[in-house]
């Protein structure tokens, strides 16, 4: 199928052309292409070596996939974000570019990565190919944004390569990009899927009960305790078919896979980090959750007892209030929503507050998401002493799991959601995460509970 992108190679000759040689230098062109699903595209052309990301939010109608690396940002620490965000303002500076003058945010040359939850990420070998933080420049980036799909070429050129390989390289590449659809999920998957927690459901428990006394003995306010469990398959899990099926599933959430050669990283995330436009950002406030009912008025029930139970909006409570807190240095204005509203997904409602600030200074979209992760949505408050008290309780690697997740384009704009309702798929393993906050009046088989209705988003895809 010819999705006619002779005008985007043409428009990388003549990027190319204006470089002197001397000097190492991005070089990217933007055009129009006649490809509806950039997900589908990037899942059929990536290669074995190949990183790839697709993100998709299906209500907005939009989406954003990227294939291969034209260059890549990698650290670690406690000032990565801010190193990453230097880094990738450095790699766009002084870029030949050909492209449209208007473009919606996220075309051009655009990072794509995210970080994980904590700062030296995850330690177990099943993370080794997600650092503590990435952010790539696909070599191919497609974005679609009101019925239209804008494809990105993107390379970074040595001195004295001279243009031939370049373009070379970038025919190369454009052919293996194939438009063909996700393949579906197998509902019969041959053999059986066996499923275990790591640890004994009892532990999670036991972590909650220890939570909740020190909670109560004044040590913290609210902590964030996670478990994880495996799905182990007679074949390995298929990174395509899998996001088909969340982005069906989950319309309303922020669909994503971030892929490396030996894994892939899949969500179906509800939560917003930050939102970057300009000097405006965006955040939700989401903690507090409850089930879902196929009897719309069992539903509606369960969100009325959802928003007024003391214990969820306590907790709540405590998130809103740090995310103003961490944006009130930066900006000209907070604004807050007022009641929380409810947010439904397929199978859990949650309460949400939005939250809207002005930016007194410029700040890119990697150093918003660094000013707000972790969220006590999915850390704990005070900060640092849920963050110290997580692992001790949990006794878990969260890797990527509830860490910053995302892009960045040209004008440092960008969307990054959290990592939760979440799973590490690696040949025929998939390590499936869920968490809750833990308050004061926090039952501990309540809250084991909790996380089952949570694992209830993405065990289902991996077991048929």
């Amino acid at each position: 199928m010819d999705i006619g992108t002779d005008t985007l190679l043409s428009g990388f000759e003549r990027a190319v052309e204006r470089w002197d040689g001397r000097s190492r230098r991005l070089v990217s062109a933007t055009a129009p292409v006649d490809l509806a699903d950039p997900a589908a595209a990037a899942f059929a052309s990536r290669r074995a070596s190949d990183r790839w990301f697709c993100w998709e939010e299906p209500d907005r109608g939009f989406a954003l996939a990227g294939l291969g690396s034209a260059a890549e940002v990698v650290s670690r620490g406690p000032d990565r974000f801010a190193e990453v965000s230097a880094d990738c303002a450095r790699g766009l500076r002084e870029r030949l570019a050909d492209e449209p003058i208007e473009m919606p945010a996220g075309a051009g040359p655009v990072w794509v990565g995210g970080f994980a939850f904590a700062e030296a990420g995850g330690g177990e070998p099943h993370w080794s190919s997600l650092p503590p933080a990435l952010m790539v420049m696909p070599e191919l980036a497609l974005v679609r944004q009101g019925g239209r799909t804008l494809l990105t070429l993107a390379a970074v050129l040595d001195p004295g390569e001279g243009p031939a390989p370049a373009m070379e390289r970038a025919v190369r590449r454009l052919r293996s990009l194939r438009a063909e659809s996700l393949p579906l999920l197998d509902p019969a998957p041959a053999g059986d899927v066996r499923v275990a927690s790591v640890a004994d459901p009892g532990a999670f428990e036991a972590g909650v009960a220890a939570a909740v006394e020190r909670i109560r003995g004044g040590e913290l306010e609210k902590v964030v305790l996670a478990r994880e469990v495996r799905a182990e398959a007679p074949r390995a899990h298929d990174p395509a078919a899998i996001f088909g099926a969340l982005r069906e599933l989950f319309p309303s959430c922020f669909c994503l896979c971030v892929g490396t050669p030996e894994a892939a990283f899949l969500a179906a995330s509800p939560e917003l980090l930050v939102r970057r436009r300009g000097a405006g950002a965006q955040t939700v406030a989401l903690a507090g959750s409850t089930r879902r009912s196929a009897d719309p008025a069992v539903d509606d029930h369960l969100g009325e007892q959802l928003s007024r139970s003391d214990k969820n909006r306590v907790e709540h409570q405590i998130v809103v209030r740090r995310i103003e807190r961490a944006l009130r240095p930066h900006a000209v204005w907070v604004e807050t929503g007022g009641e929380p509203a409810l947010i439904k997904v397929a199978n859990i409602q949650h309460l949400a507050t939005p939250i809207h600030a002005q930016l007194a200074d410029s700040r890119s979209a990697v150093d918003l998401a660094g000013v707000l992760h972790p969220t006590p949505a999915i850390g704990g408050e005070p900060r640092d002493r849920a963050l110290a008290a997580i692992p001790e309780l949990e006794r878990m690697d969260r890797g990527w799991y509830a860490g910053a997740v995302g892009w960045m384009d040209a004008a440092e704009d960008g969307d990054f959601c959290v990592g939760i309702r979440s799973a590490l798929l690696r040949d025929r393993t998939a390590h499936v995460f869920a968490g809750n906050g833990i308050v004061a009046d926090s039952d501990p088989a309540e809250e084991l509970a909790e996380t089952e209705l949570k694992l209830g988003a993405m065990l289902p895809l991996l077991t048929g």
